[in-house]
């Protein structure tokens, strides 16, 4: 009697309004050179969740289908985690793609480094015309050894849907945090460096990142207060060293500093210039910006003129209006 083997890898895709692009990520699933993994689908409350059955149909045999309330991305992960497998889990977003090695390449990663515990590696955007042909390390490098301090200096950058890590590993790190919404990964991978783990890349590109309005890395705002917040719980449940938790407070300033920026501009585009001028002032005391400094002044003395410059320069108007 063949005894059955083991699945190696449990390939975690969450699903939320994203049945247009599903079938180009299960294609990148489906042909990847590895082949010993499944593939787990969270339908995460989805508003179009006919649209994406209808583009799941075709693999409904491949696939594990699951279905809950809206959680988030950290709940439906977690749903996923808990259903898995595999000895190592694999994340990939709904709207993403991997190159046909990236399982094998990520893999033997492991295998050549037998302490790691999660891996990811480089990949190239996709949907935004200005970042064509940009990869994700180059818009955010990754040097040097992941530590708890590269990762809050941002030293090194790791991409969800590029990483695999040992299943055991994120169990015992307590999974994603669903109180989160966005940054939940940076706060995994804090939590998973705090408890000794190791972390690795490689530069190769094995993955597309799609970028595209609506998605949740857009909202600058939201995701530097969700950042703020995750450093505030670093800071607060995290026993660190005086070197680091230094590094953790200026994370948590230059966050309140982007806060204060993106909303200096939509008070600017709103034409409440006395507030824009106060969080551009604010956001200034961080950057130390020569651009941010203009900004004010011309707030001062020409404000509707600096108004419509901004905006032209943000392609929200055009030059003819």
């Amino acid at each position: 009697m063949m005894v059955p083997q083991e699945i190696k890898v449990s390939i975690i895709i969450p699903a939320y309004n994203t049945a247009k692009y599903i079938r180009e990520t299960l294609d990148s699933v489906f042909a990847q050179t590895f082949r010993n993994f499944e593939t787990i689908v969270i339908n995460d409350g989805s508003p179009d969740t006919d649209e994406l059955e209808r583009a799941l149909a075709p693999f409904r045999g491949r696939i594990v289908y699951l279905k809950q309330e809206n959680r988030g991305l950290a709940g439906a992960r977690n749903t996923g985690i808990r259903q898995a497998r595999g000895e190592y889990l694999a994340f990939l977003d709904s709207d993403d793609c991997w190159l046909p090695d990236f399982l094998a390449s990520q893999l033997k990663l492991f295998e050549e480094t037998p302490s790691l515990d999660v891996v990811y590696c480089d990949a190239q955007h996709f949907g935004d015309p200005a970042l064509a042909g940009k990869t994700c390390m180059e818009m955010s490098p990754s040097n040097g050894p992941v530590t708890l301090e590269s990762l809050i200096r941002e030293q090194c950058v790791p991409v969800a849907s590029c990483t695999v890590a040992r299943r055991e590993l994120v169990v015992d790190a307590g999974l994603f945090d669903e109180k989160l919404r966005r940054c939940e990964d940076y706060d995994l991978w804090l939590r998973i460096l705090y408890r000794r783990g190791h972390i690795g890349y490689q530069r190769k590109v094995l993955g597309r990142y799609r970028t595209r309005p609506g998605s949740l890395s857009q909202d600058g705002i939201k995701m530097s207060e969700t950042l703020l917040a995750v450093c505030e719980k670093a800071a607060r449940t995290m026993t660190l060293s005086v070197e680091t938790r230094a590094l953790l407070q200026r994370q948590m300033v230059g966050a309140q500093a982007h806060i204060h920026l993106e909303s200096g501009k939509m008070l600017l585009a709103l034409g409440d210039f006395d507030r824009a001028k106060d969080s551009f002032r604010k956001a200034d005391h961080f950057f130390h910006s020569a651009k941010l400094k203009l900004a004010i002044f011309g707030l001062q003395f020409a404000p509707h003129w600096t108004r419509l410059a901004v905006l032209m320069r943000q392609g929200q108007v055009s030059s003819g209006e």
